[in-house]
């Protein structure tokens, strides 16, 4: 019991990057990328968004979130202590 409450700690934490199907208002069909938390970042939005077009390459619409800290702005070298935001629009080509 004592280890499981730290694991689940740890995996709400984590996070996870999340994909949906949405329609723009062009009509065009394109996906939604959350990929919000601590544990992730704008790379792993772009790296999902890559594996979900299987390759072929996507073209960003938009994107909303908490921008990167400039490294004078971090703690140790690491940006700690705020819930991160993230989530990317890409239509695949």
């Amino acid at each position: 019991m004592n280890k499981i409450l730290p694991l689940t700690a740890v995996l709400a934490l984590a996070g996870c990057t999340t994909t949906s199907d949405t329609y723009l208002k062009n009509g065009e069909q394109g996906l939604t990328i959350d990929c919000s938390g601590e544990a992730n970042s704008w790379a792993s939005c772009y790296e999902k968004a890559d594996a979900s077009c299987a390759g072929t390459g996507y073209r960003i619409v938009g994107t909303d979130g908490t921008p990167s800290l400039k490294e004078s702005d971090k703690t140790l070298g690491k940006d700690v202590g705020n819930f991160k935001s993230r989530s990317v629009v890409v239509v695949c080509k």
